[in-house]
């Protein structure tokens, strides 16, 4: 097939680019390269451009002529979304819906969308599944509610079909050491963490330990990014086959706290980073798990990266390459 792939040159597009380039699809990457890079295409051809520039994407687009679109575009992080609402509606809904009013004036049909477990923000029961209420605590989750409301209005209407793919925490890198987590400023846990081990920061902060959790800190549930580039392939099928949207959990359906990711760590690395206990960040969930049995039932999406240990070796590998 002919897939656009908006985001593509980001840390998880780059690995669903990867995986789809290894099936044997043709695929156009759509980035701004604002924290993507040309190095991390593997596959495919890279145009660069904004989603917020709708001449420039409509022009790529109506050339490539996609059967499907798999959406990663996207502002992702939690505690930057509370000090800049307004940045990430603009990005995260204005301009997603340019390119849903390009799939629409062009036929294009189907549609891969990146969506999160923000949306629960403090779900009741843990681990949480897709019929729970959506409720998120920050702009960041509120901006992807708001994007499926506009999948599902889309459907109803008998336009474009969509899987939303609600990730949980995404973390590892391709273990073949090719491509990997490379932003600027790295917000995620596992890759913080690794930073101090390599010396680039002096210590890591524990953010808040006074959640209702069996140690106090965070609970997450922690995906494997080649585990979650296939969940992609699986969910594009999924929609050819059943021409039915379909909302579905990406983890593993187990978390682990702050402190287990710490020790974590400080084995596989054998370094022993400190870790400094600090306030907590607004808008964090005390826990997040997936009830992940819709999109293994739906698909047949079984995870071969679900070891804490792996996951932070594969980005270990990644870092000390960088």
């Amino acid at each position: 097939m002919k897939i656009l792939v908006t985001g593509g040159a980001g840390y998880i597009g780059s690995h669903a680019v990867k995986a789809l380039g290894e099936a044997g699809h043709e695929i156009l990457v759509y980035d701004n390269l604002s924290t993507g890079h040309p190095w991390a295409v593997l596959y495919g051809e890279l145009a660069v451009g904004d989603l917020a520039d709708r001449k420039r994407l409509m022009e790529v687009m109506a050339g490539f002529r996609a059967d499907a679109v798999i959406h990663f575009a996207a502002s992702i992080q939690v505690e930057e979304s509370v000090r800049e609402p307004l940045m990430y509606y603009r990005n995260n809904v204005v301009n997603s819906l340019n390119l849903l009013e390009a799939m629409q004036t062009l036929g294009i049909r189907r549609l891969i969308y990146s969506s999160s477990a923000a949306v629960y923000g403090n779900p009741e029961t843990i681990p949480v599944d897709e019929t729970a209420p959506m409720n998120p605590i920050n702009p960041y989750g509120a901006t992807k509610m708001v994007m499926e409301q506009v999948l599902s209005d889309l459907d109803r209407a008998g336009g474009i079909q969509s899987a939303a793919l609600r990730y949980f925490n995404v973390a590892g890198a391709d273990a073949g050491g090719r491509i990997g987590q490379a932003y600027a400023e790295a917000t995620h846990l596992i890759t913080r963490a690794l930073k101090v081990a390599k010396g680039e920061h002096p210590l890591l902060g524990v953010y808040g330990t006074d959640y209702p959790t069996p140690d106090g800190t965070c609970i997450r549930d922690y995906i494997h990014v080649d585990d979650l580039a296939q969940a992609h392939i699986l969910a594009l099928e999924y929609l050819l086959r059943q021409e039915k949207s379909v909302v579905m959990n990406c983890g593993y359906g187990h978390g682990f706290s702050v402190r287990d990711v710490v020790d974590a760590v400080r084995r596989v690395t054998g370094i022993p980073i400190e870790a400094r206990e600090v306030e907590r960040r607004p808008g964090d969930p005390a826990a997040l798990v997936a009830d992940n049995r819709r999109i293994r039932d739906l698909t047949g999406w079984t995870p071969r990266c679900d070891d804490l240990d792996f996951i932070i070796k594969t980005a270990w590998e990644w870092e000390r390459k960088r």
